[in-house]
């Protein structure tokens, strides 16, 4: 028997992934969600695209459990994993299993305020709660501010301008996107997503959200109030831990595991947003797309180390494109600029004159493949 904890992409891709090299071996798959297989990256431009939540799921859950050839419990919590005994807990009945893969992704960062605003906060990591936030975009008025500028936070305001919303984005970082790109590009950005009518307040801390007859009003450290009809908070997310951490398993920014995705438990594997690859946590697709197919492998008997090829990371903003690779940490260097204005692009150099990141903006996008052609791989094949 094989468990797989968690319907998101990275569980539905192992287990598509798998069943193209094994078709027999019993399959359980166990959800807190509905269990429909859809793209998460669709949720933020939902909107532009005019895809409702029902267009956006790719396959209803029965029709995955048949293509599967897999037992699906959804709307279900493991309460605990007994790794000696090789069982887990849900539903107050044991399940034993022989390889355990936890996919239970990553869960939104709190705001950490106390608000009567409560029910004006809103948070998107998945389905169920685009649900929620798109019936109040759509009934309601549509002033909103998003607490957050990276990348989720980014692309939601750009999704929201397109279809009529006046957004606020408040940050503490001086600049949109400063995990990912350089200073001189994200203020390039910045300049580029005013022009389109988001109002900017960066490095600027939220102290207090209060509940108004309109709404909510947002304060900030300087004592700006920023009214509001309805919040989107998108400040990051963090890997979920808690089950494995509970089972004894060893954990870092996430769930600790080596190239062949095992955790510190030879018979627990780990893959998607809850894991740390070989010091390596990459909340995105494309890894989780590598790591699925390698898994798979392994488990089917043919064992293969994932390896991540150089992964431009494409954001969905098209009031202005942006696709960067990100520099490793710990690499020294100096970052070359090109360009004006909304197309630019900005390549980094180490100090043996190896590119090892870039970030592209406007019409330079174009210029993603050649790009990536140049840089080292993170792990080798």
């Amino acid at each position: 028997m094989m468990i797989i904890i968690g319907s998101g992409l990275a569980g539905y891709m192992l287990a598509k992934e798998y069943r193209k090299l094994n078709t027999e071996t019993p399959l359980m798959i166990v959800t807190e969600s509905e269990g429909d297989f859809y793209s998460k990256p669709i949720l933020s431009n939902a909107l532009t695209t005019k895809k409702t939540p029902a267009e956006i799921v790719i396959t209803p859950v029965d029709s995955m459990a048949k293509q599967l050839n897999a037992e699906i419990f959804t709307n279900t919590t493991v309460e605990s994993i007994d790794p000696i005994n090789k069982t887990i807990k849900f539903n107050h009945k044991d399940y034993a299993y022989d390889h355990l893969i936890l996919a239970c992704g990553a869960i939104p960062i709190s705001l950490n305020l106390l608000s009567d605003a409560a029910d004006k906060i809103f948070s998107v990591n998945n389905l169920e709660d685009y649900k929620k936030f798109r019936t109040w975009v759509n009934n309601e008025k549509k002033q909103i501010a998003i607490i957050g500028s990276g990348l989720v936070g980014c692309e939601f305001a750009n999704d929201l301008i397109n279809v009529g919303c006046e957004i606020d984005i408040i940050s503490l970082d001086s600049y949109p996107l400063a995990r990912f790109i350089p200073e001189v590009i994200g203020q390039r950005l910045e300049e580029a997503f005013a022009a389109a009518g988001i109002r900017w307040h960066l490095g600027r801390k939220v102290v207090s959200i209060e509940k108004t007859s309109e709404g909510c009003q947002i304060f900030l450290e300087n004592g700006q109030p920023i009214h509001a009809d309805g919040i989107l908070s998108a400040i990051g997310l963090r890997a979920h831990t808690e089950l494995a951490q509970k089972a004894g398993l060893k954990i870092g920014r996430g769930i600790i595991v080596d190239r062949m995705l095992r955790t510190s438990d030879p018979n627990i594997y780990a893959l998607g947003d809850c894991a740390e690859v070989a010091g390596q946590l990459k909340q995105y697709i494309a890894p989780l797309l590598q790591c699925a197919r390698a898994l798979a492998k392994t488990l089917a008997g043919e064992a293969e180390a994932v390896h991540y090829p150089s992964m431009p990371i494409v954001i969905k903003t098209p009031a202005c494109p942006v696709v960067t690779s990100p520099v490793p940490a710990g690499i020294e260097g100096t970052w070359y600029y090109e360009g004006e204005g909304k197309h630019s692009r900005a390549l980094f150099f180490d100090t043996e004159n190896q590119l090892r990141g870039f970030a592209l903006i406007g019409d330079k996008v174009r210029d993603k493949l050649e790009l990536a052609k140049q840089l080292p791989l993170v792990f080798e094949s």
